[in-house]
């Protein structure tokens, strides 16, 4: 799941990050729908590329987030992580597994994102064409887990893609479709399993 994990959140970072910094008209839009207690949904589209080997990875599914949780739904899988636990069904093998969430485990946390964002990415923004505007993140930060972000979102500030590039040139691109912000229900982070499911609880 870590390939999936790390688009989404590098979707949180952009949109955490940006915000903060709100030097863009659109991302405010953005900011208030996490504010305002709604969830973000969107079928996606997560594509790895190796500079090196030329090769390419590819998941699709559909993914949840809201300002402290997210949920992901993919190839037979399922991942809900709300901050301190992560519990993950898989559908093939009928288990779950739950486990303590730990950001400092995890090299796609938004906290470790976020440090060092505002004073060492320069942001930009250029208008496209059907209202679309592309917000640029760079940084010179070799410590950086990407060296250049770009997020395109409509005129509603709802995602479109998100490519980001990392200090080997690897480039990661993520494309969501039907895109929409929900009032958020906690019944939506909630893991549905089949009672002959399988539990492993990593957290004893």
């Amino acid at each position: 799941m870590a390939l999936k994990t790390s688009s989404l959140i590098t979707f949180l970072m952009i949109v955490f990050a940006i915000s903060v910094q709100a030097q863009t008209k659109i991302f405010p839009k953005l900011k208030a729908n996490f504010e305002n207690e709604k969830v973000f949904v969107a079928d996606f589209e997560h594509v790895y590329y190796d500079s090196y080997t030329k090769e390419s990875l590819t998941s699709e599914g559909k993914i949840w987030v809201s300002s402290d949780k997210y949920r992901l739904d993919s190839e037979n899988q399922l991942l809900i992580v709300d901050g301190e636990t992560s519990r993950v069904y898989d559908e093939v093998r009928n288990r779950v597994i739950v486990s303590d969430y730990s950001e400092e485990d995890d090299d796609f946390a938004p906290s470790r994102m976020l440090n060092g964002v505002d004073s060492t990415y320069t942001i930009t923004e250029e208008k496209m064409d059907n209202g679309r505007t592309k917000i640029i993140m760079k940084t010179d930060d070799d410590f950086a887990l990407y060296l250049t972000v770009e997020i395109i979102v409509n005129s509603e500030a709802i995602p479109i893609s998100i490519t980001a590039y990392d200090f080997s040139e690897n480039e990661i691109v993520t494309t969501f479709k039907n895109g929409s912000f929900l009032l958020k229900n906690e019944e939506l982070f909630v893991l549905r399993y089949p009672q002959d499911a399988e539990i492993v609880d990593t957290r004893y």
